[in-house]
């Protein structure tokens, strides 16, 4: 079940960088449909991990017991900055740039920690 998370967190990684260079070349394309798998593949992905570690403990032995939930609880985080970025863009557009870096930041480091539980847990 970890390792399916981790299948479907890096899919939404993938997307999540091609939004982020579509952003940053100040593409005029409409990526909503992007947007929207991105968003979609995140929660799927967040909602696998939580049912995931529901199960039996894992990584005591090498020290990365508590990455699981250190990382859903930033993919939670992560989730809702990426509701803030969807509300801010809609509406003005502005401070989009300064959210969409916390959420890319929460979310690598929850993908992170995530990929170390599933390789040392």
């Amino acid at each position: 079940m970890l390792s399916i998370a981790l299948i479907t967190l890096s899919a939404t990684v993938a997307l999540g960088i091609a939004l982020s260079v579509l952003h940053l070349r100040g593409s005029s394309m409409p990526h909503w449909m992007i947007s929207a798998l991105h968003g979609i593949l995140g929660a799927a992905g967040l909602g696998t991990l939580i049912l995931a570690l529901r199960g039996p403990p894992s990584g005591a032995q090498t020290g990365v017991a508590s990455f699981g939930a250190v990382a859903a609880v930033l993919l939670a985080s992560a989730l809702v900055a990426g509701l803030g970025i969807a509300a801010l863009a809609r509406r003005s557009g502005r401070g989009v740039g300064l959210l969409i870096a916390v959420h890319g930041t929460v979310a690598i480091t929850a993908y992170v920690l995530l990929a170390a539980y599933v390789s040392l847990g």
